[in-house]
């Protein structure tokens, strides 16, 4: 039951080391379309993800439209910081898909002018602000998406804190 992140032509490499350590420790899987702004063997990605290219699911698309052809990947879901629906407000299931475009220029208005109001969702922020860090963004909605489904395969049992919280 995974949840499936995708990004449309990601720029940076630290913000997608982020994002895919942040996939192995929520279990989504990370799709990259291209082009990216990087090698996926670059030290800085390798640095920003540890070890957790060996365990995060990372598949790599030549178009946003392969990734629309992909079997179980749920609802589709645009993140935009002009979306009328705050990330939040919707009810996401197993499978579900997020999308972010890149750092510098967001989803390109062909992609985004595909997703519904409703499925165009954002971030409240301060009025006058531009923007999160890309790996920030993906780490709010994954987790509101995570919490939905109770934390789905997380190894503690649930509402169970850490020994290390006790």
């Amino acid at each position: 039951m995974p949840l499936n992140v995708v990004l449309i032509a990601p720029e940076i490499p630290q913000n997608t080391g982020n994002i895919i350590r942040l996939c192995a420790n929520t279990g989504a899987r990370l799709h990259l379309v291209e082009p990216l702004g990087f090698s996926l063997t670059e030290a800085h990605l390798r640095r920003a993800s540890l070890d957790y290219g060996d365990i995060a699911e990372v598949l790599v698309h030549a178009s946003f439209d392969d990734v629309l052809k992909l079997p179980n990947m749920g609802d589709f879901y645009a993140a935009t910081s002009n979306g009328p629906t705050p990330y939040h407000a919707v009810q996401y299931h197993a499978n579900d898909t997020v999308v972010f475009g890149s750092e510098q220029m967001g989803l390109p208005k062909s992609i985004l002018s595909a997703f519904s109001p409703d499925n165009q969702v954002k971030i409240p922020m301060m009025p006058a602000n531009r923007s999160l860090n890309l790996s920030n963004a993906v780490a709010i909605v994954v987790y509101e998406m995570w919490r939905q489904l109770e934390f789905a395969g997380e190894q503690n049992a649930f509402g169970k804190a850490p020994e290390y919280f006790s």
